[in-house]
């Protein structure tokens, strides 16, 4: 990426942009990438397939968008700065397992919830020392009018290559990997995401 360029999904702005002003120029981009997509045709990717056309598509681009998260996220002013890199998410698997009865966030019953299993490949760097691990994250998921939404997200935390058995599940809901697959249902949802 050059110096001065703003790039999103589909394409890149080459503008003067501060840090301070990098949501507002983030934003203009995505507005200027839309303009010209029919109202209708915008949620179609969203709202109309299925989990498997949909979830490669969100493999394919989750590190991206976790990076992004990770990088908002960070406090540079740490004197010990411990952060992590997503180099890989794949291995998608749709086989159900039972769910708790009553999820805190669940939609209603007659909202079916589908479950994926995917892993991620992350590079951790503890005072500037790399250390590889995987997590291995259970994704719930419900279809709403405007497409596929988040309903829970659990993790468990693992050694790369394996060496020790992960930890156990954990609700990471608010973590990373799921911030950043709200990110990209949003997207979808708005019509940038680019299929094929």
């Amino acid at each position: 990426m050059k110096p001065g360029c703003l790039c999103l999904l589909l394409a890149c702005s080459c503008v003067t942009v501060l840090p301070s002003d990098l949501g507002s120029a983030e934003s203009s981009v995505r507005l200027s990438l839309n303009e010209n997509i029919p109202p209708h045709q915008k949620m179609g990717l969203c709202v109309q397939q299925d989990l498997k056309v949909l979830i490669p598509l969100m493999m394919r681009d989750l590190p991206n968008y976790a990076n992004r998260v990770t990088q908002r996220a960070r406090r540079r002013s740490r004197e010990v700065d411990i952060f992590s890199y997503v180099l890989i998410a794949g291995n998608p698997e749709f086989a159900p397992l039972p769910t708790a009865a009553n999820l805190s966030s669940s939609p209603s019953p007659t909202e079916p919830i589908e479950q994926v299993f995917f892993t991620t490949l992350e590079r951790q760097y503890t005072a500037g020392r790399p250390v590889q691990i995987q997590q291995f994250h259970r994704l719930l998921l419900t279809k709403s009018q405007n497409g596929w939404i988040l309903v829970m997200m659990e993790s468990q935390l693992g050694t790369y290559p394996v060496k020790l058995s992960p930890t156990p599940p954990r609700n990471s809901s608010n973590g990373t990997i799921a911030q950043a697959v709200n990110l990209w249902l949003r997207d979808c949802q708005a019509g940038e995401i680019k299929g094929g």
